[in-house]
């Protein structure tokens, strides 16, 4: 038996909103836009995992339990992009480390990490 990583779903309360942004975020494409209540997106048509939006009548109301991290070649212009686009610095009890903690449009919490290089 195995597993294949399918894509991981993402409650939205405007999941077009918020699947827009993260596309634009992440240069990635629609796929699949048939419901009105989801929304998905990846790399590219045929490339998984991909991120799945969907209706949910609730706002985010805690940190989240599981968060994406994002790598770039240069951090902080990628954390100032991000910014630009929309993303909120977030204060998880990070402190300071190598990467930061930013937010999406709707509060969802994930980490821009330093190069590796």
């Amino acid at each position: 038996m195995s597993l294949d990583w399918e894509q991981t779903v993402v409650d939205a309360r405007d999941p077009a909103a918020l699947a827009a942004w993260w596309k634009d975020a992440l240069g990635w494409v629609s796929v699949g836009e048939t419901d009105p209540d989801e929304y998905e997106i990846r790399a590219s048509p045929d490339r998984l995992p991909g991120l799945l939006f969907i209706a949910v009548p609730e706002g985010k109301s805690v940190k989240n339990r599981l968060h994406l991290d994002f790598r770039g070649d240069d951090r902080d212009a990628e954390v100032e992009r991000l910014l630009a686009l929309g993303a909120t610095r977030a204060d998880v009890g990070q402190g300071d480390e190598t990467w930061v903690v930013l937010a999406d449009p709707e509060g969802n919490e994930f980490c821009v990490l330093s190069s590796r290089k």
